[in-house]
């Protein structure tokens, strides 16, 4: 939808001898080869650079080739002035904004037509018939609307959007200290570095003089009951497998004992007697 502003800026009107004189379409009939007719489009327009100038380029084809239709399909001067500027309000509309808007100015378009193609004076003038108005949609849609987002590339300004977020409830980001304080936080760091080895070299000092004969003893009793403990857990879950194994073996019709596999894989299982 278009703006407000654009509303009132792109209204549906009459549009004869609004962008065109008599006098220009008559020198415009009179043109001779298409080079003539396009140095005097550029003269009436003021688009003196439009050889050197791509954008002014674009436009006198745009316009030659309008008038060139109208010459063409033998329209009269009235006739000829209205489709110059139905087709340069349509464009002026087009490239006015960078956005989309492909389908208001299409809106506009029939609007314009319509404009003049009903007598209902002083809004409209039965300018021109029907079987016209259906050759003017037919070639505007297949030249201009056809290359519509060409002509939004080449005349309208690129579009970049700068995104920046505010996060609420988050602590505000403390300032990066200065040169001075880096250097007294390092060596404060380093000096505490400096306290924890000394305090580990002299926990390792007071460790080594603790080991006593009694201390010596007592990790000695300490290892033994411990070895015994792995020894009967060991001894237990063998058992505990061993049962497991002949319990299954039942269940599945083996008779005789059921061997205990090998530590070693290479070593052969024994069958029982």
């Amino acid at each position: 939808m278009p703006s407000q502003d654009q509303r009132k800026k792109f209204k549906a009107r009459v549009l004869v001898w609004t962008d065109l004189t008599l006098d220009n379409v008559e020198d415009i009939q009179k043109s001779n080869t298409p080079a003539d007719m396009q140095c005097l489009l550029a003269d009436i327009l003021h688009l003196n650079e439009w050889k050197e100038d791509l954008r002014q380029g674009i436009l006198v084809d745009l316009y030659f080739y309008t008038l060139q239709f109208a010459k063409d399909n033998g329209f009269t001067s009235e006739q000829m002035s209205a489709w110059f500027s139905i087709i340069k309000s349509v464009h002026e509309m087009a490239v006015d904004t960078p956005y989309g808007n492909v389908e208001p100015v299409f809106e506009f378009f029939k609007e314009l037509l319509l404009c003049h193609s009903v007598k209902r004076p002083p809004y409209s003038i039965a300018l021109f018939s029907v079987d016209q108005v259906k050759r003017l949609t037919t070639y505007t849609v297949n030249t201009y609307f056809r290359h519509f987002k060409m002509y939004k590339y080449a005349f309208t300004p690129k579009v970049r959007l700068d995104l920046s977020f505010e996060y609420v409830g988050l602590p505000v980001t403390p300032e990066p200290p200065q040169v001075g304080d880096d250097e007294e936080e390092d060596e404060e760091e380093l000096g505490q570095a400096e306290e924890e080895t000394d305090k580990t070299e002299e926990t390792a000092a007071v460790a080594e003089e603790e080991d006593t004969p009694a201390v010596k003893e007592l990790r000695a009793i300490i290892n033994s009951a411990l070895s015994e403990q792995v020894q009967q857990l060991k001894t237990s879950v063998d058992q505990q497998i061993k049962a497991k194994d002949e319990e299954i073996a039942k269940k599945m019709g083996i008779s005789g004992d059921v061997p205990l596999p090998s530590k070693s894989p290479k070593q052969k299982i024994k069958k029982g007697k």
